[in-house]
């Protein structure tokens, strides 16, 4: 006989682990699928979240998998759901084992993709000297000679946010135009360098950026690299449980929720960086929580006609 989760919480990140959590003391069967590709595991810490500051994340991770276990009606499960569909009664995941996961929810905590940069180098500085969120890596980066890749109207504000953490901050372009008077006013109010010369590699040290090499032969010293990491949904599932996501016209495509997670197909659910523009740690975890809620009341609906959506 095939066995039927309640919920198949799709991700093991930060929404996903959280939300598995809320349901397992909700002695919910639920099953955790996943590929333990979350984003930030590039990076070395974990910074500004309330009680782990400066933990690594992939510990992070294992200690909510850990707590996980200490509920028995959930299961977690590394793997890849390949495609979904709805049947009747709910859906079916295929799992890249081969596997058929039967579940009556499915929660899609599935994450985004950080576009890096497509510059010689940066690739092994990702997360670490070269970083997409200042917030998150302002601190390690304090007092260091920093810059900002950027053009157009974000480049002002990338570069001048990052005088909150130093006062050495060089504004580079590539090349590319965009900055109009008032844009390099405020760059020089700020005590901002502007420098437009094409970027042909970072240059590194024991894996720490040491310079942006340009096109005429110079190089510029440098300690840290704020860049633009456009976002992209990291799995296929939401399209193919034919969910919405926001138009091509946003870069980051969040899959579209209402305000208690439920996205336009009925029992399916989002939660964390997957339908957000504007990801972090935190706000996953409390999205995963909040979502797994509102499924848990999706349940007893079915089973006891209690009053949903709630009000």
């Amino acid at each position: 006989m095939t066995e039927v989760w309640e919920c198949a919480v799709v991700g093991g990140g930060a929404a996903g682990l959280s939300a598995a959590l809320v349901l397992g003391r909700a002695r919910r069967r639920t099953i955790v699928v996943d590929a333990n590709e979350q984003s930030n595991l590039a990076a070395p810490v974990v910074g500004g979240l309330l009680g782990y500051d400066q933990g690594a994340p992939s510990e992070l991770y294992a200690f909510g998998r850990a707590e996980l276990s200490a509920y028995p009606s959930v299961e977690y499960r590394r793997g890849q759901v390949d495609g979904g569909r709805r049947v009747e009664g709910g859906f079916e995941l295929d799992l890249d084992d081969g596997s058929t996961v039967v579940t009556r929810r499915v929660l899609l905590a599935t994450g985004m993709r950080y576009g890096q940069p497509e510059i010689p180098g940066a690739a092994e500085l990702w997360g670490t000297s070269v970083f997409q969120c200042p917030f998150c890596h302002g601190w390690e980066m304090r007092g260091k000679r920093l810059a900002a890749l950027a053009a157009g109207e974000r480049a002002v504000h990338a570069a001048v946010m990052l005088r909150g953490w130093t006062d050495d901050v060089v504004l580079v372009t590539d090349g590319r135009p965009g900055l109009s008077e008032a844009d390099e006013r405020a760059l020089g109010k700020a005590d901002v360098t502007v420098e437009h010369r094409r970027i042909v590699e970072l240059t590194s040290e024991r894996g720490e950026l040491t310079g942006i090499a340009f096109a005429d032969g110079t190089r510029l010293a440098r300690d840290g690299l704020l860049v633009e990491a456009p976002l992209k949904q990291r799995s296929s599932l939401a399209e193919q449980l034919e969910t919405c996501c926001a138009p091509a016209e946003f870069e980051a495509q969040p899959v579209d929720v209402d305000a208690i997670f439920r996205t336009k197909v009925e029992s399916v659910f989002a939660a964390g960086d997957a339908c957000t523009r504007e990801p972090h740690l935190s706000s996953a975890i409390d999205s995963g929580c909040r979502a797994a809620m509102t499924i848990v009341q999706s349940l007893l609906a079915d089973e006891f006609g209690l009053p949903y959506p709630p009000t």
